[in-house]
């Protein structure tokens, strides 16, 4: 199964579940969408990448209200669900776009991703961040809030069988353990100081990793 057709089964239950996925989901999107969001003037355009159900999005809306957003994702039934969370905004469009290979037409002040460039192989993460460096202005920024490994093998091994029992002890059921392990297939995950070189070497002038918490980073990069 692809990518598109495991989310669009997932799609229902995926914000539903997606505190039992991720154990520090309060300060991963909320607190550090704040920090950011608290240090910069409100963006004209905003493009959310992969952004399923538009949780991401619905973060950044409540601090900027009057942005306009942009929701890419390739699983059709994942932007449903977010069309639903933001019915009636005039300001918040959608498309069914696989990301990697284009971005939507015109320049964006902020760029944004959760959970989902982890999906891409090294190579096309690198492609990405290129295309991304050219649809932003100067001064712009790129936010990647997604899932990593640990820069070596032992400390991965840690990370993942810490997540996993969590994961386990978290109410989630059978059915959606299974998922989520299918799910796992699916992911090309680089470290984090990998993909800070990735995007450094992209030109951009300023790259931080600005949380941390085993598998989930937050990344922020300036144009």
């Amino acid at each position: 199964m692809n990518i598109d057709e495991q989310f669009n089964l997932i799609a229902k239950e995926y914000d539903v579940n997606r505190k039992k996925f991720i154990p520090c989901f309060d300060d991963f999107y909320e607190g550090t969408t704040h920090f950011i969001t608290s240090n910069i003037t409100e963006p004209k355009r905003i493009l959310d990448l992969g952004a399923g159900t538009g949780l991401l999005s619905a973060f950044w809306y409540q601090c900027f209200p009057k942005s306009e957003y942009v929701l890419v994702d390739i699983a059709e039934e994942m932007l449903d669900v977010a069309r639903k969370r933001f019915a009636g905004l005039k300001n918040v469009s959608f498309q069914i776009l696989d990301y990697s290979q284009r971005l939507p037409t015109g320049e964006f002040d902020v760029i944004a991703s959760a959970l989902s460039i982890h999906h891409l192989e090294h190579g096309g993460k690198k492609e990405l961040f290129s295309r991304i460096y050219d649809k932003l202005p100067k001064g712009g920024l790129f936010i990647n809030y997604d899932q990593f490994c640990a820069g070596s093998i032992e400390m991965n091994i840690w990370f993942d069988s810490f997540w996993e029992n969590q994961l386990r002890e978290s109410g989630l059921s059978k059915v959606d353990l299974e998922r989520w392990q299918e799910r796992r297939k699916l992911d090309r995950e680089c470290s984090v100081e990998d993909e800070i070189g990735m995007l450094q070497k992209n030109n951009f002038r300023e790259v931080k990793c600005i949380y941390s918490n085993q598998k989930f980073s937050v990344i922020v990069a300036i144009k």
